[in-house]
């Protein structure tokens, strides 16, 4: 395994151990939970590591929270789309990747609202409506993106993140 492969893993584990650490802050809405420090997260670990880390880190998270029972299934779709997406639009972006964190809703509100109503919640034998998932999901990614965003505008005015990670979110 090469260095930064090591570096990445250790930082997605880093992510997700974060993810779940904070996930006892949510807001209960409809049969879901939302994360707004999960969506952060994401943005943040999609701006810094790609796609595949991202969403490694977010499918960890959503794993130990379903595992230790502070989270529900939906925290899958409601996660791992949103860390997908900031990813591939980091890429798409790379002189101003930390922009990128802000279309962590895309993922999370809109593909991860869709997998969870026509996919997810019959699955479960459950019934519910776009609408309502895409508001929930909304709920906390729109306010978790701009966090992270600012969070990286933040590391990045201080240099925090090329000095002690070897990285910049530019």
């Amino acid at each position: 395994m090469t260095r930064t492969a090591t570096k990445n893993m250790a930082m997605a584990a880093l992510f997700a151990a974060m993810a779940v650490l904070l996930s006892g802050f949510s807001i209960p809405v409809g049969p879901t939970r939302c994360f707004p420090f999960q969506h952060a997260i994401n943005a943040i670990a999609g701006v810094m590591l790609g796609p595949w880390w991202a969403a490694g880190a977010a499918f960890t998270a959503s794993l130990i929270r379903n595992t230790l029972g502070t989270g529900t299934l939906f925290a899958f779709p409601g996660s791992i789309p949103g860390a997908l997406v900031v990813g591939f639009m980091a890429r798409l972006f790379k002189d101003k990747r930390r922009y990128a964190a802000l279309t962590e809703p895309l993922g999370t509100g809109f593909i991860g609202a869709v997998i969870s109503v026509y996919i997810l919640a019959p699955a479960m034998g459950r019934e519910t409506t776009l609408w309502l998932i895409m508001s929930a999901f909304l709920l906390s990614s729109i306010p978790g993106s701009i966090m992270g965003f600012a969070l990286l505008v933040a590391l990045n005015k201080t240099h925090w993140l090329q000095k002690n990670v070897g990285r910049s979110p530019v």
